[in-house]
């Protein structure tokens, strides 16, 4: 399975339209290769480099999507994506744009092939969904992306 996105390459500089900086829209996602017997997916984008000041576990959920179709070739940039969008960090059903407060960061969206339909509702965090997709997963893949606001932040010239 593949998960690929013409904005950013694999371990590459997420364009800052993606970011709190810019549009904050999704990016397009591209998926290739689903296994055989996969009856839904599920995504999730995360930041595990949060400051343990900010979040103790060090992780900030930006994206979380399950009972996506099988059949899905694409999560069309800034659109609504086909599933069932749970609960980010923040509370919000939706995706939330790269916004680290420090440093870069490392942003890592999370494919996986399922051979159920969770039976979760859209009130579900990642947490619930990595603990009801246990024993169930064919196969996962990763796109990781990389975010640092103070390179990307226009400053005036001295």
């Amino acid at each position: 399975m593949q998960l690929t996105s013409p904005a950013f390459e694999h371990k590459g500089k997420i364009p800052s339209k993606y970011t709190c900086d810019g549009e904050n829209i999704s990016p397009e996602l591209n998926i290739k290769e689903i296994p055989e017997g996969t009856e839904t997916l599920v995504l999730l984008m995360d930041d595990p480099d949060v400051p343990k000041t900010i979040r103790e576990d060090g992780m900030w959920d930006h994206w979380v999507i399950f009972n996506i179709p099988k059949d899905t070739t694409v999560l069309t940039e800034g659109m609504k994506p086909l599933g069932i969008e749970g609960k980010n960090t923040r509370g919000d059903n939706k995706y939330g744009g790269p916004c680290p407060p420090d440093k870069e960061h490392r942003y890592f969206f999370k494919l996986y092939a399922l051979n159920i339909t969770l039976n979760l509702t859209e009130e579900s965090t990642k947490t619930q969904i990595e603990q009801a997709m246990q024993g169930h997963i064919l196969e996962e893949t990763t796109l990781m992306g990389t975010y640092n606001r103070k390179q990307n932040l226009k400053t005036e010239p001295i």
